[in-house]
């Protein structure tokens, strides 16, 4: 079973996205901020995706994507940065300085969230 991370401050996107992947049969754990994620990876939770929001206290997705892609033991998890900064910029930022594997914006609909994790899996 495909195991996904979603990493929110917002309990409710955290608990919606949480559902809606479920109920199509992935294995989810949520967390509340891009420490919580860290700390989780470094415990030993290994996910094949994270959907992470970018504009979180203390630590924002960017720095935690960049976190998750330099360290050997999970640069294979894929990244879709999932965030209400829509610019072209802000994707490029995504992309090119955070290394996460994918931008979507928010806000984004369960069929988009369910079709992306299922393409970052075949990837």
């Amino acid at each position: 079973m495909p195991k996904v991370m979603v990493v929110d401050d917002d309990v409710d996107i955290r608990d919606l996205a949480k559902m809606a992947l479920e109920k199509e049969g992935f294995e989810v754990e949520v967390a509340g901020s891009g420490f919580e994620c860290l700390e989780m990876l470094e415990n030993g939770y290994r996910p094949d995706v994270i959907f992470l929001d970018v504009m979180m206290p203390n630590l924002d997705g960017w720095t935690v994507s960049r976190k998750i892609k330099i360290n050997p033991d999970f640069q294979h998890i894929q990244i879709c940065i999932l965030t209400a900064k829509t610019t072209t910029l802000d994707a490029l930022m995504s992309v090119e300085s955070a290394h996460a594997d994918w931008h979507l914006n928010k806000p984004i609909t369960q069929k988009l969230l369910l079709e992306t994790a299922k393409w970052m899996l075949s990837n």
